[in-house]
């Protein structure tokens, strides 16, 4: 576990997501009413707790805990971590609400997705009492300090009970999973996009990134994982990409095989595609990343395929 201290009033501390360094983190904001924006997972908590008390911090200080969406790897441990803040209130979606305080949905989706891996990666999940729990409209603003405010911005595209939190101060954006992945490898940074199941869209992911470039922001906080201040480039990589996972994957794509066939095929492209990416650009074959890489495009080719599945249905009865 370590930590990252981005500035004099953000850290970014990992998570440790599936034993993974720099897969998925908290942020810290050291304002008035302190803030995290993510959990991760319950399996997460232990570094998450860990790195507070090298930051010097009681949990029983925190007063705002925000989820960008209620996706199990971003939210997955808030109810967990909720017992140890009593101060505290989770931050979230409207549409996310019900599901925090009656969580039956969200294993149930998360098992389709995991299978035999579910209990391991995201046990235990503890509902959350619905009077500890704020959601945020679309542009509604949340004053933590004296100098600092929030705006939560309604982003869909990677899911529909998706935030994205534009911080004042720093000019930036904590984006979730809205504008994709940031793989930092040495130097180098790519950026890819996050497609996975079962509310991807990518009219509306467009429409998001869009929206970012409106609020010209001097940072990026993503999700999977870290910093960046080359907005305008990742947002365009980002674009970018997703067309050609998009244009791939309907090449792939046939309405006439299982959603198995599909899913094997576009993992294949999509792996194909971004793997030949790393390689041109001098990462070595026999980096991890790669294994990564192949985890992350196939639960993209899940979110695609269900896309795919949708569309065709519509186009078929209408």
């Amino acid at each position: 576990m370590s930590i990252y201290r981005i500035d004099s009033r953000i850290s970014l501390v990992d998570l440790m997501d599936l034993s993974l360094k720099e897969r998925t983190g908290s942020y810290i904001l050291y304002e008035k009413a302190l803030t995290v924006i993510e959990t991760s997972a319950s399996p997460s908590i232990p570094h998450l707790k860990k790195g507070l008390s090298k930051l010097n911090i009681n949990p029983e200080d925190i007063q705002y805990i925000i989820l960008t969406h209620i996706h199990l790897d971003h939210a997955g441990g808030a109810g967990l971590f909720l017992k140890e803040c009593p101060n505290a209130r989770i931050i979230v979606h409207p549409k996310g609400k019900r599901h925090l305080v009656d969580p039956t949905r969200l294993i149930t989706g998360a098992k389709a997705v995991y299978g035999d891996k579910f209990e391991e990666l995201f046990q235990p999940i503890v509902p959350i009492p619905e009077d500890r729990i704020l959601v945020m409209a679309h542009g509604e603003q949340l004053s933590i300090g004296d100098d600092c405010k929030l705006t939560f911005y309604h982003t869909p595209g990677h899911a529909n009970h998706h935030i994205s939190i534009y911080d004042s101060t720093s000019n930036g954006v904590f984006t979730g999973d809205t504008c994709g992945i940031q793989y930092t490898i040495g130097a180098k940074r790519f950026y890819f996009p996050s497609t996975s199941p079962n509310q991807f869209d990518p009219e509306w992911m467009k429409d998001s990134i869009q929206m970012y470039k409106a609020l010209h922001p001097d940072r990026l906080y993503f999700g999977h994982y870290g910093v960046t201040e080359e907005v305008s480039f990742a947002l365009s990589e980002v674009e970018k990409w997703l067309n050609l996972f998009m244009k791939k994957s309907e090449e792939q794509y046939s309405a006439h095989v299982t959603m198995e066939e599909n899913l094997t095929s576009i993992t294949s492209s999509l792996f194909e595609l971004t793997s030949r990416e790393l390689l041109q650009k001098g990462i070595d074959p026999d980096n991890p990343v790669f294994q990564l890489l192949r985890l992350d495009m196939n639960v993209s080719a899940m979110g695609i395929v269900d896309y795919l599945n949708k569309q065709h249905k519509g186009d078929h009865s209408s």
